[in-house]
């Protein structure tokens, strides 16, 4: 994983903050002297941006590999990633630079080394003796094209075989080709007119190393002869070959086949197979070949000292099992289990007690990779039960359509998420120790609890434990249970606005403190959930419906100055709000025939039981106004303290007291604004086609949207890369016009108006066209109390102006330091009437746990203000700009997070155009500006959040979270934080012979292969066929080898390869001067060609 060169900016130097910093020099003065007293700690050296983990399944899965000594896993991806996996909580990502396809992976048996071949027909060796695996060597194969590799164990000569149907034969110390090629008109029979095709397996006899099986996709196999350079035996099947496999005592081995069968061998009978058999063929009566089944794509040929051999294969089934699941077939002596999967199978391998092939396999688990999971599957216990996946890779398990992330969290936290997810975990797996085990952890240097919430298309939500770079998931929400399911398609009710996926998660909002918990679908609703130790049986689901309206269509002049005023909203005193509901709404149409007041989703009428955890709270729906469908929520706040929960849409905002469960606030964006409105808003038809609107906005909404992502599933990815448009927080499409959709929402305790003297309970909002307004809570005292007498809501008139939609918001007391949310803290809520009532009479008025609790009334505050474009630092109450930041002008901040660092706050920023930018506050000098990444794709925009100690997370695939770090703590801390995959391991001893084997000989056949492949035997191989590359892991990796025998050998090889490094050089300067001496003869030549018939006038 590189790390990024940052253009550490200077503080005060640069062009922008020069701007800013004589922009509000003149306010400064107005605001008076007390905000330059605030000293910031913050310099640029405090940042620097890195990767640092990759967590979740290997996205497109495409080859798998296993170190039986050192226990660790490889798997490949088709987009050219490494996934290294040694026991729980050891894992490792790299890539190569290419980004070509993995088709094969080969361990160095306990050597701290792997080869890997790609579809662009290079070979790389991997370095694994480094936290940061790296390359140490590269091949490229220009004339041919890579199908096949096989390194024996303890071997340095690593077998590729082509698509030509010839073997190569490469040096993995130094990386070289050797001059020993196997031709493919050699291997095969003289007589036979048909190319043999592509090779598709090589292997050494596991009792003579002088004997390669070679198979060829046609059908013939062939057992060659490395001593003679000639064919001992030829093997010829009229179906195409998938696999081939040995008994290991060298006198059988296994094919399997395109027509479904399997053809077993006896090495010196090369007539005919000793057996066929058809694992899932029909068998036929009257000795008739039975029924043709799918190919055998691979199989495994494994013994044991005690009973029968296994034979395992993958694929196999007859064609008439049409929709069964993809399947493994175990088969041991007369049995045959068919374990079927949920995923298509990519590879698979048998995990031995023996590196050795030649000794008896002793077969113990099954490895299998599939497209979207990995299944071990174990092997001693009847009825093969899997192992339990300790690795986090059910990320995917329903695609995620939003995170969070929250760094520094209670201590109490994840013990408590534990305890309540233990009891949801599946029983009936293998009681054995999961047998990947390799590595060693990290040091952890990081003390502070981690959690990532992750909401899925299907309404699940997950709470992981992401501390100390490691994931492992916590506990798991349903929230989809609280409605009913249409059981089949003609089912689904016609309220729905989304084609799949309608109760797919939008937006979470979370306190950590209170563990109160909101999230908002995608059908238009908000759920509020508490959290809670005890079972519950919930008899009636409590519920509200809210109609929330754009309705401007009574204005009759277009100046827009006779909008209504703004009601004094009471306790229900708004005529919009619809009562408590304790059953979904009946009233499915209006007069005229159209949907209305009709929620998209059915809420269940029937008793739930919710188990220890996350529980309903209340429910509220947005319901259908007169045949138009409620718009998708972009904004979302809860507050524990205040018992509130907010939400807006491009049609308005809507208040709820969660604790009275009743409707506070319900209003139009415009209505927000009273007669204040600075915006000419046009009369609009509900149904009437969106038209865009020019009325000043172009500077807002600068490309172009699709109408239609209203109707899609956040699920589905927009294809459309250009995001050159001006967007909300969530990144949904709201129409181009002049609707102005609620994007942030902010509960603090703070000045409202400038001549309050003293902060007071209210709402912050901020919308898409920049406009930032105060709402007023008039909270009733607590205890019994707040649950009898109504919160009183009344907009204040503070207007505050950005450009670019508001995006976040954030308050600092006069210290500087962040003013948190009030919040209440978490105590168990169902406990019993006499407690209960215990604890009303202790209940107080929660307050922020901040230094600014205390304020004195001569105090001020500041809030931060992140738009799309720009950041402002606005004193309080006074309200004047004292900071200002243009973060981007041909850009848009797609995620900002005012967060902790240092003991110290700034804010971050995600732009669209990939940059990754932070600034000091109050200041907001910019501190850094790193190109990172282009925003390719909805995945990216959805998912990317910042949090406090310099982390950050996006989901990189569709399966896979990238951490990152902004701290240059962090990235210095990295390495020790990182496990080690390589291990000082001993390898086992070799079989032994026996008495008799050694006396009339029999046994293993060892190969002196250097004598065969070396320079001085077989001759140099031809430079044109494949070129050397140096990696960039160089050499310095291998000087940490290991103590013992594997420590002799490391070193050994190591002085070899810095020798053969210091003749390379040389050599690889030659091939360099050659290589331009060629390709200008070329392009002469080509010149030549290209003027020869041309007259001196045509030039």
């Amino acid at each position: 994983m590189r790390k990024f060169n940052i253009r550490k900016v200077l503080d005060g130097l640069t062009a922008v903050s020069a701007v800013a910093s004589a922009s509000s020099a003149a306010q400064q003065q107005q605001a008076g002297n007390r905000e330059t007293e605030i000293q910031e700690t913050l310099q640029s050296e405090h940042f620097q941006l890195c990767k640092t983990v990759r967590h979740g399944f290997p996205y497109q899965p495409s080859a798998l590999a296993f170190d039986p000594v050192q226990k660790i896993l490889a798997i490949g991806t088709q987009t050219g990633a490494l996934r290294l996996f040694g026991r729980p909580g050891v894992e490792c990502y790299c890539q190569h630079d290419s980004g070509a396809a993995v088709i094969q992976l080969q361990f160095l048996i306990n050597e701290g080394a792997l080869v890997s071949a790609l579809a662009d027909d290079t070979l790389h060796l991997w370095n694994l003796r480094q936290k940061r695996p790296a390359i140490l060597h590269s091949l490229k194969f220009n004339r041919e094209r890579i199908t096949f590799c096989h390194l024996p164990f303890q071997s340095k000569w690593l077998y590729v075989g082509t698509e030509r149907g010839n073997i190569h034969i490469v040096n993995v110390e130094s990386f070289t080709l050797s001059g020993y090629v196997i031709m493919w008109n050699k291997a095969i029979e003289l007589s036979s007119k048909s190319h043999p095709g592509p090779v598709v397996h090589i292997s050494d006899n596991p009792m003579d190393e002088g004997k390669l099986l070679i198979g060829f996709e046609s059908g013939t196999v062939v057992l060659w002869d490395l001593k003679s350079k000639k064919a001992d035996y030829r093997y010829t099947h009229d179906e195409a070959i998938h696999s081939v496999a040995w008994h290991h005592e060298g006198k059988q081995f296994i094919c399997s086949h395109s027509d479904g069968t399997l053809t077993i061998w006896n090495v010196k009978s090369p007539t005919k197979p000793f057996q066929t058999i058809t694992p899932h063929g029909k068998q036929l009566k009257d000795g008739k070949k039975p029924e043709p089944c799918k190919p055998i794509l691979k199989v495994e040929y494994k013994t044991t000292r005690a009973g029968e051999p296994f034979i395992i294969l993958s694929g196999g089934l007859s064609y008439d099992t049409v929709g069964r699941r993809p399947c493994l077939t175990v088969m041991h002596g007369k049995s045959t289990a068919v374990l079927e999967m949920d995923y298509s199978i990519v590879d698979f391998l048998t995990l031995c007690e023996t590196p050795y092939p030649n000794d008896f396999q002793e077969p113990y688990a099954v490895v299998v990779l599939l497209e979207k999971d990995l299944v071990l599957i174990d092997l001693a216990q009847n009825g093969y039960p899997i192992f339990e996946n300790p690795y986090p890779l059910t990320i995917h398990e329903s695609p995620v359509t939003c995170c969070e992330y929250f760094a520094d969290c209670p201590v109490d936290l994840i013990p408590a998420l534990y305890s309540v997810g233990a009891r949801q975990k599946r029983q009936g797996y293998s009681k054995k120790e999961w047998p990947i085990s390799g590595g060693n952890w990290g040091l952890i240097t990081q003390s502070y609890p981690e959690i990532i919430i992750t909401g899925h298309a299907d309404g699940s939500i997950k709470f992981w434990d992401a501390s100390a770079i490691t994931l492992q998931v916590l506990y798991k929400l349903k929230t989809a249970k609280v409605f009913e399911k249409s059981r089949n398609k003609d089912d689904r009710p016609n309220t729905d606005i989304v084609d799949e996926d309608p109760y797919a998660i939008q937006i979470i909002s979370w306190c950590p403190e209170s563990r109160m918990l909101c999230i908002a679908g995608v059908s238009a609703h908000v759920i509020i959930y508490r959290f809670s130790k005890q079972e519950v049986t919930t008899e009636v689901i409590p519920m509200l419906e809210v109609r929330l309206l754009y309705e401007i269509n009574d204005l009759e002049t277009p100046d827009g100055e006779q909008v209504p005023p703004v009601p004094t909203p009471g306790a229900g005193s708004n005529p919009q709000s619809i009562a408590p509901q304790s059953h979904p709404s009946t009233s499915s149409s209006s007069s005229d025939g159209l949907r209305d007041n009709v929620p998209c989703l059915k809420v269940k009428n029937s008793p739930l039981k919710q188990s220890p955890g996350y529980q309903i709270e209340l429910v509220i729906q947005l319901v259908w106004v007169s045949g138009e469908p409620p718009q998708q929520i972009t904004s979302l706040a809860v507050n524990s303290a205040y018992g509130l929960v907010v939400f807006g849409n491009c049609n308005g905002i809507a208040m709820v007291d969660y604790l009275q469960k009743t409707v506070l606030l319900n209003l139009g964006t415009i209505e927000l604004y009273g007669s204040n409105d600075p915006y000419r808003r046009e009369p609009r038809s509900p149904r009437k086609t969106r038209q865009p609107s020019g009325a000043g906005l172009c500077d807002i909404n600068e490309g172009t949207v699709v109408p239609e992502d209203r109707c899609k599933s956040p699920t589905s990815d927009v294809k459309d890369n250009s995001f050159s448009r001006s967007r909300s927080s969530s990144v949904t499409s709201i129409d181009k016009e002049s609707r102005e959709a609620i994007s942030a929402l902010h509960f603090c305790e703070t000045f409202t108006r400038k001549a309050d003297t003293s902060p007071s309970p209210c709402l912050w909002v901020g919308t898409t066209l920049g406009t930032v307004l105060v709402i007023v809570l008039n909270l009733p005292p607590g205890g019994e109390q707040r649950l009898l007498q109504p919160v009183i809501v009344s907009p204040s008139g503070t207007i505050l102006r950005l450009k670019g939609a508001i995006l976040r918001m954030a308050f600092l007391d006069t210290t500087g330091s962040l003013v948190p949310p009030a919040h209440e803290p978490w105590k168990e809520h169902n406990v019993s009437e006499d407690k209960d009532e215990k604890e009303k009479a202790k209940k107080r008025r929660p307050v922020s746990v901040s230094p600014s609790s205390s304020q004195e009334i001569s105090e001020n505050q500041y809030a931060v203000i992140c738009s799309e474009k720009q950041a402002k630092v606005i004193s309080l109450p006074s309200q004047n700009c004292i900071y200002k930041q243009n973060i981007t002008e041909t850009s848009f901040v797609l995620r900002g997070d005012i967060v902790s660092l240092s003991n110290s706050i700034c804010l971050a920023c995600f732009c669209a155009n990939g940059h990754i930018m932070t600034f000091s506050l109050p200041s907001l000098r910019p501190l850094l500006d790193v190109y990172y990444l282009p925003l390719t794709n909805m995945r990216i925009a959805r998912t990317f959040c910042f949090t406090n100690n310099g982390q950050a997370l996006y989901l990189v695939s569709p399966t896979e979270i990238q951490r990152l770090t902004y701290s240059q703590e962090t990235c210095e801390n990295l390495q020790e934080m990182l496990g080690e995959l390589f291990t000082p391991v001993e390898t086992p001893e070799a079989p032994n012979r026996g008495f008799f084997k050694g006396l009339f000989g029999g046994g293993a056949q060892s190969l002196d292969r250097e004598e065969l492949f070396g320079e001085s035997a077989s001759g140099k191989a031809s430079r044109s066929l494949a070129q050397h590359i140096p990696g960039p892991g160089g050499i310095e990796g291998v000087k940490g080898a290991a103590s013992g025998v594997v420590g002799e050998l490391a070193r050994a090889r190591l002085a070899l390869d810095e020798r053969g490094q210091k003749l390379g050089e040389l050599e690889e300067k030659t091939a360099a001067m050659l290589y331009s001496a060629d390709s200008f003869s070329k392009h002469a030549h080509e010149m030549m060609l290209k003027y020869k018939d041309k007259k001196w006038y045509q030039f």
